[in-house]
Protein backbone atom coordinates (compact mmCIF):
# COMPACT_ATOMS: atom_id res chain seq x y z
CA UNK A 1 0.00 0.00 0.00
CA UNK A 2 2.97 2.07 0.65
CA UNK A 3 3.74 2.24 -2.67
CA UNK A 4 0.83 2.12 -4.50
CA UNK A 5 -0.56 5.15 -3.23
CA UNK A 6 2.35 7.90 -3.99
CA UNK A 7 2.81 5.93 -7.16
CA UNK A 8 -0.83 6.47 -8.62
CA UNK A 9 -0.85 10.50 -7.40
CA UNK A 10 2.52 10.97 -8.81
CA UNK A 11 1.85 10.98 -12.55
CA UNK A 12 -0.62 13.52 -12.35
CA UNK A 13 1.34 15.61 -10.00
CA UNK A 14 4.17 15.75 -12.71
CA UNK A 15 1.59 16.56 -15.22
CA UNK A 16 0.33 19.48 -13.16
CA UNK A 17 3.10 20.67 -11.93
CA UNK A 18 4.46 22.18 -15.56
CA UNK A 19 1.76 24.79 -14.65
CA UNK A 20 1.60 25.31 -10.70
CA UNK A 21 4.83 26.30 -9.08
CA UNK A 22 3.53 25.61 -6.12
CA UNK A 23 3.33 22.05 -7.01
CA UNK A 24 6.39 21.85 -8.71
CA UNK A 25 8.33 23.50 -5.54
CA UNK A 26 6.44 22.49 -2.50
CA UNK A 27 4.20 19.92 -3.02
CA UNK A 28 5.76 17.30 -5.39
CA UNK A 29 9.13 17.72 -3.10
CA UNK A 30 6.98 16.55 -0.69
CA UNK A 31 5.52 13.62 -2.35
CA UNK A 32 8.77 12.24 -3.12
CA UNK A 33 10.04 12.69 0.17
CA UNK A 34 7.74 10.60 1.79
CA UNK A 35 7.16 7.89 -0.61
CA UNK A 36 10.93 7.05 -0.40
CA UNK A 37 10.59 7.56 3.93
CA UNK A 38 7.52 4.99 3.17
CA UNK A 39 9.55 2.40 1.29
CA UNK A 40 12.56 2.87 3.48
CA UNK A 41 10.46 2.37 7.13
CA UNK A 42 10.11 -1.66 5.42
CA UNK A 43 13.53 -2.00 5.59
CA UNK A 44 14.54 -0.41 8.24
CA UNK A 45 11.90 -2.52 10.00
CA UNK A 46 13.09 -5.63 8.88
CA UNK A 47 17.12 -4.56 9.77
CA UNK A 48 15.60 -3.93 12.83
CA UNK A 49 14.04 -7.17 13.19
CA UNK A 50 17.49 -8.65 12.04
CA UNK A 51 19.17 -7.53 14.78
CA UNK A 52 16.92 -8.49 17.68
CA UNK A 53 17.17 -11.87 15.87
CA UNK A 54 21.07 -11.95 15.77
CA UNK A 55 21.38 -10.69 19.28
CA UNK A 56 19.28 -13.17 20.54
CA UNK A 57 20.60 -16.41 18.96
CA UNK A 58 22.69 -18.86 19.42
CA UNK A 59 24.98 -16.83 17.38
CA UNK A 60 24.96 -13.79 19.69
CA UNK A 61 28.17 -13.10 20.71
CA UNK A 62 29.04 -12.75 17.34
CA UNK A 63 26.62 -10.07 17.19
CA UNK A 64 29.13 -7.78 19.87
CA UNK A 65 32.37 -8.89 18.13
CA UNK A 66 31.30 -8.05 14.74
CA UNK A 67 30.58 -4.56 15.27
CA UNK A 68 33.30 -4.13 17.76
CA UNK A 69 35.54 -5.20 14.76
CA UNK A 70 37.93 -2.01 14.82
CA UNK A 71 38.28 -0.15 11.38
CA UNK A 72 41.40 2.34 11.15
CA UNK A 73 41.34 4.54 8.32
CA UNK A 74 44.86 6.59 7.54
CA UNK A 75 45.66 10.09 5.41
CA UNK A 76 48.91 10.81 6.02
CA UNK A 77 49.48 11.86 9.54
CA UNK A 78 46.06 11.83 10.24
CA UNK A 79 43.90 8.68 10.90
CA UNK A 80 40.64 7.93 12.61
CA UNK A 81 40.39 4.57 14.38
CA UNK A 82 37.13 3.22 15.39
CA UNK A 83 35.20 0.02 15.65
CA UNK A 84 32.27 -0.58 13.01
CA UNK A 85 29.52 0.84 15.47
CA UNK A 86 31.54 4.03 15.49
CA UNK A 87 32.09 3.96 12.12
CA UNK A 88 28.27 3.51 11.53
CA UNK A 89 27.00 6.21 14.39
CA UNK A 90 29.73 8.71 13.56
CA UNK A 91 30.30 8.71 9.91
CA UNK A 92 27.43 6.89 7.86
CA UNK A 93 25.32 8.99 10.30
CA UNK A 94 26.56 12.12 9.59
CA UNK A 95 25.57 11.07 6.15
CA UNK A 96 22.27 10.41 7.00
CA UNK A 97 22.05 14.22 8.66
CA UNK A 98 23.62 15.39 5.77
CA UNK A 99 20.24 14.37 4.26
CA UNK A 100 18.09 15.90 6.93
CA UNK A 101 20.26 19.42 6.62
CA UNK A 102 18.89 19.01 2.81
CA UNK A 103 15.02 18.39 3.48
CA UNK A 104 15.45 21.14 6.41
CA UNK A 105 16.86 23.46 3.86
CA UNK A 106 14.31 22.62 1.33
CA UNK A 107 11.37 23.17 3.41
CA UNK A 108 12.75 26.40 5.14
CA UNK A 109 13.00 27.44 1.09
CA UNK A 110 10.38 26.56 -0.92
CA UNK A 111 8.52 23.87 1.56
CA UNK A 112 6.05 23.69 4.33
CA UNK A 113 8.59 25.79 6.73
CA UNK A 114 8.58 28.73 4.00
CA UNK A 115 5.83 30.99 4.77
CA UNK A 116 5.34 32.12 8.55
CA UNK A 117 1.63 31.21 8.80
CA UNK A 118 2.36 28.11 6.76
CA UNK A 119 5.01 26.96 9.34
CA UNK A 120 3.50 28.16 12.99
CA UNK A 121 1.17 24.91 13.41
CA UNK A 122 3.92 21.98 12.51
CA UNK A 123 6.76 24.83 14.75
CA UNK A 124 4.43 24.94 17.66
CA UNK A 125 3.49 21.36 17.70
CA UNK A 126 6.83 20.15 17.52
CA UNK A 127 7.82 22.31 20.70
CA UNK A 128 5.49 20.73 22.07
CA UNK A 129 6.14 17.37 21.49
CA UNK A 130 9.69 17.67 22.76
CA UNK A 131 9.35 20.13 26.00
CA UNK A 132 6.29 17.76 27.42
CA UNK A 133 8.23 13.92 26.88
CA UNK A 134 11.53 15.95 27.62
CA UNK A 135 10.01 17.17 31.01
CA UNK A 136 7.87 13.98 31.50
CA UNK A 137 11.47 12.01 31.85
CA UNK A 138 13.31 14.51 33.60
CA UNK A 139 10.51 13.96 36.67
CA UNK A 140 10.91 10.16 36.63
CA UNK A 141 14.79 10.49 36.47
CA UNK A 142 15.50 13.73 38.23
CA UNK A 143 18.70 12.83 40.67
CA UNK A 144 19.10 9.47 39.01
CA UNK A 145 22.06 8.30 36.87
CA UNK A 146 19.66 8.31 33.71
CA UNK A 147 18.79 11.58 34.71
CA UNK A 148 21.23 12.73 31.39
CA UNK A 149 19.27 10.67 28.67
CA UNK A 150 15.84 13.73 28.86
CA UNK A 151 16.61 14.52 24.91
CA UNK A 152 15.81 10.38 23.85
CA UNK A 153 12.20 10.79 24.05
CA UNK A 154 11.93 14.25 21.95
CA UNK A 155 12.91 12.52 18.57
CA UNK A 156 10.38 11.27 15.73
CA UNK A 157 11.23 8.68 13.32
CA UNK A 158 9.64 10.44 10.44
CA UNK A 159 10.70 7.25 8.36
CA UNK A 160 8.38 4.73 10.49
CA UNK A 161 6.12 7.13 11.18
CA UNK A 162 5.35 7.93 7.73
CA UNK A 163 5.14 3.86 6.51
CA UNK A 164 2.66 3.23 9.21
CA UNK A 165 0.58 6.47 7.32
CA UNK A 166 1.19 4.43 4.38
CA UNK A 167 -0.35 1.14 5.73
CA UNK A 168 -3.56 3.70 5.26
CA UNK A 169 -3.25 4.64 2.29
CA UNK A 170 -5.76 7.00 0.46
CA UNK A 171 -7.88 7.39 3.50
CA UNK A 172 -5.20 10.02 4.92
CA UNK A 173 -5.49 13.35 3.09
CA UNK A 174 -2.45 14.92 1.91
CA UNK A 175 -2.53 18.09 4.02
CA UNK A 176 -2.23 15.69 6.86
CA UNK A 177 1.07 13.71 5.12
CA UNK A 178 2.46 17.09 4.87
CA UNK A 179 1.94 18.45 8.56
CA UNK A 180 3.39 15.30 9.86
CA UNK A 181 6.89 15.49 7.62
CA UNK A 182 6.79 19.26 8.53
CA UNK A 183 6.72 18.45 12.00
CA UNK A 184 9.24 15.85 11.84
CA UNK A 185 11.61 18.46 9.95
CA UNK A 186 10.95 20.79 13.18
CA UNK A 187 11.72 17.88 15.26
CA UNK A 188 14.85 17.56 13.92
CA UNK A 189 15.84 20.54 13.75
CA UNK A 190 15.65 20.66 17.81
CA UNK A 191 17.22 16.85 18.03
CA UNK A 192 19.99 18.50 15.89
CA UNK A 193 20.53 21.68 18.79
CA UNK A 194 19.83 19.19 21.49
CA UNK A 195 22.84 16.77 19.95
CA UNK A 196 25.44 20.12 19.36
CA UNK A 197 24.58 21.85 22.58
CA UNK A 198 24.12 19.45 25.16
CA UNK A 199 25.81 16.05 23.89
CA UNK A 200 29.10 17.40 23.18
CA UNK A 201 31.96 16.25 24.37
CA UNK A 202 35.21 17.95 25.67
CA UNK A 203 35.76 21.19 22.93
CA UNK A 204 38.94 21.42 20.93
CA UNK A 205 39.02 24.98 19.66
CA UNK A 206 42.06 24.30 17.54
CA UNK A 207 39.99 21.44 15.26
CA UNK A 208 36.72 23.66 15.50
CA UNK A 209 39.21 26.59 13.88
CA UNK A 210 40.06 24.43 11.60
CA UNK A 211 36.70 23.24 10.83
CA UNK A 212 35.59 27.07 10.45
CA UNK A 213 38.69 27.10 7.52
CA UNK A 214 37.32 24.45 5.88
CA UNK A 215 33.59 25.80 5.75
CA UNK A 216 34.80 29.29 4.80
CA UNK A 217 36.91 27.59 1.77
CA UNK A 218 33.60 26.01 0.57
CA UNK A 219 31.77 29.62 0.63
CA UNK A 220 34.55 30.72 -1.42
CA UNK A 221 34.65 28.18 -3.61
CA UNK A 222 30.92 28.33 -4.04
CA UNK A 223 31.37 32.16 -4.43
CA UNK A 224 34.17 31.83 -7.48
CA UNK A 225 31.88 29.52 -9.45
CA UNK A 226 33.17 25.94 -8.53
CA UNK A 227 30.03 23.72 -10.20
CA UNK A 228 31.50 20.33 -9.84
CA UNK A 229 30.19 18.83 -6.61
CA UNK A 230 33.75 16.43 -6.40
CA UNK A 231 35.79 19.37 -4.79
CA UNK A 232 33.16 19.87 -2.28
CA UNK A 233 33.00 16.41 -1.38
CA UNK A 234 36.90 16.13 -0.69
CA UNK A 235 37.08 19.38 1.24
CA UNK A 236 33.70 18.00 3.12
CA UNK A 237 35.82 15.08 4.24
CA UNK A 238 38.34 17.24 5.68
CA UNK A 239 35.48 19.21 7.23
CA UNK A 240 33.75 16.42 8.65
CA UNK A 241 37.31 15.15 10.42
CA UNK A 242 38.08 18.65 12.12
CA UNK A 243 34.30 18.54 13.69
CA UNK A 244 34.82 14.79 14.56
CA UNK A 245 38.12 16.02 15.85
CA UNK A 246 36.42 18.98 17.95
CA UNK A 247 34.62 17.21 20.11
CA UNK A 248 31.30 18.00 18.95
CA UNK A 249 29.39 15.50 17.31
CA UNK A 250 30.47 14.54 14.17
CA UNK A 251 27.18 14.16 12.32
CA UNK A 252 26.12 18.06 12.99
CA UNK A 253 28.92 18.30 10.33
CA UNK A 254 26.19 16.83 7.64
CA UNK A 255 23.86 19.16 8.54
CA UNK A 256 26.49 21.93 8.33
CA UNK A 257 26.99 20.31 4.92
CA UNK A 258 23.50 20.52 3.81
CA UNK A 259 22.76 24.06 4.61
CA UNK A 260 25.31 24.56 2.61
CA UNK A 261 23.94 23.91 -0.41
CA UNK A 262 22.32 25.92 -3.12
CA UNK A 263 18.54 26.23 -3.44
CA UNK A 264 19.19 27.83 -6.66
CA UNK A 265 19.76 26.33 -10.12
CA UNK A 266 22.31 27.59 -11.98
CA UNK A 267 20.01 28.58 -15.23
CA UNK A 268 16.75 29.65 -14.77
CA UNK A 269 13.88 28.38 -18.04
CA UNK A 270 14.68 31.14 -20.07
CA UNK A 271 18.53 31.03 -20.24
CA UNK A 272 18.31 27.41 -20.55
CA UNK A 273 16.08 27.27 -23.47
CA UNK A 274 17.79 30.03 -25.81
CA UNK A 275 21.50 27.81 -25.07
CA UNK A 276 19.68 24.90 -25.91
CA UNK A 277 18.23 26.14 -29.29
CA UNK A 278 21.72 26.86 -29.95
CA UNK A 279 23.04 23.61 -29.75
CA UNK A 280 20.23 21.62 -31.02
CA UNK A 281 21.06 24.22 -34.12
CA UNK A 282 24.95 22.67 -33.80
CA UNK A 283 23.85 19.24 -33.33
CA UNK A 284 21.93 19.48 -36.62
CA UNK A 285 24.64 21.02 -38.41
CA UNK A 286 27.17 18.26 -36.64
CA UNK A 287 25.01 15.23 -37.97
CA UNK A 288 24.54 16.73 -41.90
CA UNK A 289 28.76 17.20 -41.80
CA UNK A 290 28.82 13.64 -40.62
CA UNK A 291 31.18 14.74 -37.51
CA UNK A 292 30.49 12.34 -34.88
CA UNK A 293 33.32 13.23 -32.26
CA UNK A 294 31.56 16.48 -32.66
CA UNK A 295 28.11 15.76 -32.18
CA UNK A 296 28.78 13.50 -29.37
CA UNK A 297 30.76 16.35 -27.59
CA UNK A 298 27.54 18.69 -28.32
CA UNK A 299 25.22 16.12 -26.88
CA UNK A 300 27.66 15.75 -23.62
CA UNK A 301 27.14 19.81 -23.57
CA UNK A 302 23.53 19.68 -23.61
CA UNK A 303 23.55 17.02 -20.96
CA UNK A 304 25.34 19.46 -18.83
CA UNK A 305 23.31 22.53 -19.49
CA UNK A 306 20.08 20.46 -18.44
CA UNK A 307 22.07 19.80 -14.76
CA UNK A 308 22.24 23.29 -14.77
CA UNK A 309 18.78 23.63 -14.65
CA UNK A 310 18.26 21.73 -11.27
CA UNK A 311 19.61 23.09 -8.25
CA UNK A 312 22.29 21.43 -6.39
CA UNK A 313 20.23 20.72 -3.08
CA UNK A 314 17.56 19.09 -5.56
CA UNK A 315 20.41 17.08 -7.35
CA UNK A 316 21.83 16.39 -3.63
CA UNK A 317 18.77 14.72 -2.24
CA UNK A 318 17.97 12.80 -5.11
CA UNK A 319 20.95 11.39 -5.12
CA UNK A 320 21.55 10.78 -1.78
CA UNK A 321 17.98 10.10 0.14
CA UNK A 322 17.50 7.04 -1.06
CA UNK A 323 21.39 5.67 0.06
CA UNK A 324 20.19 7.40 3.68
CA UNK A 325 16.66 5.77 3.63
CA UNK A 326 17.63 2.08 1.96
CA UNK A 327 21.22 1.72 3.24
CA UNK A 328 22.32 3.78 5.86
CA UNK A 329 19.31 3.86 8.30
CA UNK A 330 18.78 0.05 7.90
CA UNK A 331 22.46 -0.59 8.72
CA UNK A 332 22.42 1.97 12.03
CA UNK A 333 19.09 -0.32 13.12
CA UNK A 334 21.35 -3.60 12.31
CA UNK A 335 24.17 -1.98 14.22
CA UNK A 336 22.25 -0.64 17.49
CA UNK A 337 19.06 -2.43 17.53
CA UNK A 338 20.43 -5.41 18.62
CA UNK A 339 19.35 -5.75 22.48
CA UNK A 340 20.02 -9.47 24.50
CA UNK A 341 16.63 -9.53 25.99
CA UNK A 342 17.14 -11.38 29.32
CA UNK A 343 15.31 -12.24 31.84
CA UNK A 344 17.54 -9.52 34.13
CA UNK A 345 17.56 -6.96 31.44
CA UNK A 346 13.51 -7.16 31.32
CA UNK A 347 13.18 -7.03 35.42
CA UNK A 348 15.72 -4.48 35.47
CA UNK A 349 13.26 -2.36 32.63
CA UNK A 350 10.62 -3.06 34.29
CA UNK A 351 11.29 -0.67 36.99
CA UNK A 352 14.05 1.63 35.25
CA UNK A 353 13.06 5.26 35.34
CA UNK A 354 15.04 5.38 31.87
CA UNK A 355 12.42 2.84 30.60
CA UNK A 356 9.40 4.17 32.11
CA UNK A 357 10.29 8.03 31.50
CA UNK A 358 11.25 7.08 27.40
CA UNK A 359 7.52 5.15 27.30
CA UNK A 360 5.95 7.92 29.19
CA UNK A 361 7.52 10.79 27.54
CA UNK A 362 6.67 9.02 23.60
CA UNK A 363 3.74 7.06 24.57
CA UNK A 364 2.07 10.50 26.50
CA UNK A 365 4.16 13.22 26.39
CA UNK A 366 4.34 13.44 22.52
CA UNK A 367 0.26 13.45 22.57
CA UNK A 368 -0.10 15.62 24.99
CA UNK A 369 2.54 18.11 24.00
CA UNK A 370 1.82 18.24 20.39
CA UNK A 371 -2.15 18.51 20.52
CA UNK A 372 -1.57 21.02 23.72
CA UNK A 373 0.75 23.05 21.92
CA UNK A 374 -1.00 22.92 18.17
CA UNK A 375 -4.65 23.97 19.88
CA UNK A 376 -3.25 26.70 21.53
CA UNK A 377 -1.36 27.98 19.00
CA UNK A 378 -4.43 27.86 16.93
CA UNK A 379 -6.60 29.65 19.85
CA UNK A 380 -4.29 32.61 19.75
CA UNK A 381 -4.77 33.20 16.49
CA UNK A 382 -0.88 32.43 15.30
CA UNK A 383 -2.20 29.40 12.96
CA UNK A 384 -4.92 27.82 11.94
CA UNK A 385 -5.75 24.07 10.95
CA UNK A 386 -4.92 22.94 7.77
CA UNK A 387 -7.79 22.83 5.53
CA UNK A 388 -9.31 19.06 5.58
CA UNK A 389 -7.65 17.72 8.76
CA UNK A 390 -9.22 16.96 11.75
CA UNK A 391 -8.58 17.40 15.80
CA UNK A 392 -8.83 13.78 15.70
CA UNK A 393 -6.04 13.25 13.10
CA UNK A 394 -4.13 15.37 14.96
CA UNK A 395 -4.14 12.91 18.04
CA UNK A 396 -3.26 9.82 15.81
CA UNK A 397 -0.59 11.97 14.10
CA UNK A 398 0.73 12.53 17.56
CA UNK A 399 0.86 8.96 18.56
CA UNK A 400 2.62 8.29 15.17
CA UNK A 401 5.58 11.22 16.54
CA UNK A 402 6.16 8.90 19.80
CA UNK A 403 7.58 6.51 17.13
CA UNK A 404 11.07 7.51 18.27
CA UNK A 405 13.24 4.83 17.29
CA UNK A 406 16.35 5.75 14.81
CA UNK A 407 17.27 9.61 16.33
CA UNK A 408 16.26 8.38 19.70
CA UNK A 409 18.59 5.43 20.17
CA UNK A 410 21.02 7.43 18.78
CA UNK A 411 20.62 10.04 21.43
CA UNK A 412 20.82 7.36 23.97
CA UNK A 413 24.03 5.80 22.93
CA UNK A 414 25.31 9.38 23.23
CA UNK A 415 23.96 10.19 26.47
CA UNK A 416 24.96 7.14 28.57
CA UNK A 417 28.65 5.25 28.88
CA UNK A 418 26.90 2.67 30.99
CA UNK A 419 25.79 -0.48 28.55
CA UNK A 420 22.76 -1.48 31.40
CA UNK A 421 21.52 2.24 31.01
CA UNK A 422 21.97 2.13 27.21
CA UNK A 423 19.75 -1.20 27.15
CA UNK A 424 17.13 -0.11 29.55
CA UNK A 425 16.95 3.09 26.67
CA UNK A 426 16.86 0.43 23.86
CA UNK A 427 14.02 -1.60 25.51
CA UNK A 428 11.86 1.81 26.22
CA UNK A 429 12.09 2.84 23.20
CA UNK A 430 11.71 -0.33 21.23
CA UNK A 431 8.55 -0.75 23.28
CA UNK A 432 7.21 2.64 23.07
CA UNK A 433 7.90 3.11 19.18
CA UNK A 434 5.57 -0.34 19.20
CA UNK A 435 2.78 0.92 20.96
CA UNK A 436 3.02 4.80 19.54
CA UNK A 437 2.24 3.27 16.38
CA UNK A 438 -0.31 0.49 16.53
CA UNK A 439 -2.05 3.52 18.77
CA UNK A 440 -1.72 6.21 16.31
CA UNK A 441 -2.71 3.37 13.51
CA UNK A 442 -5.76 2.71 15.04
CA UNK A 443 -6.70 6.08 15.80
CA UNK A 444 -6.26 7.29 12.41
CA UNK A 445 -8.33 3.79 11.35
CA UNK A 446 -10.77 4.37 12.92
CA UNK A 447 -11.76 8.28 12.18
CA UNK A 448 -10.97 7.44 8.63
CA UNK A 449 -13.20 5.45 6.66
CA UNK A 450 -12.10 3.88 3.15
CA UNK A 451 -13.49 5.36 0.11
CA UNK A 452 -16.17 3.12 -0.18
CA UNK A 453 -17.39 3.49 3.33
CA UNK A 454 -17.46 7.25 2.60
CA UNK A 455 -19.41 6.98 -0.26
CA UNK A 456 -22.12 4.68 1.81
CA UNK A 457 -22.30 7.01 4.46
CA UNK A 458 -22.82 9.90 2.44
CA UNK A 459 -25.90 11.85 2.93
Amino acid sequence: MAQKVPARTHGRLRERAKRSPVIRDWILPAQEFIHTQGVGSGILLAATVAAIAWANSPWWESYGDFWHTHVRVLAGPYGVDEDLQHWMNDFFMAIFFFVVGLEIKRELVNGALSEVRRAALPAAAALGGMAVPALIYAGFNAGTAGSHGWGIPMATDIAFAIGVLGLLGDRISHEVRVFLLALAIVDDIGAILVIAVFYAGAISFTSLAAAGALLALMLLMRQVGVVSLKPYGVVALFFWFAVFQSGVHATIAGVVLGFLASPHARLDKQRYEKSLDELQRKYADALRSGGEEQSEAILGQIDELTRQTEAPLERLLRTWAPWASFVILPLFALANAGVPVTTELLRQSASSPVTLGIIAGLLLGKVVGICAFAWLAVRLGLATLPQGMRWMEMVGVSALAGIGFTVSIFISGLAFADPRLIDQAKIGILVASLLAGLTGFLVLNRITPAKGRRRQEAP
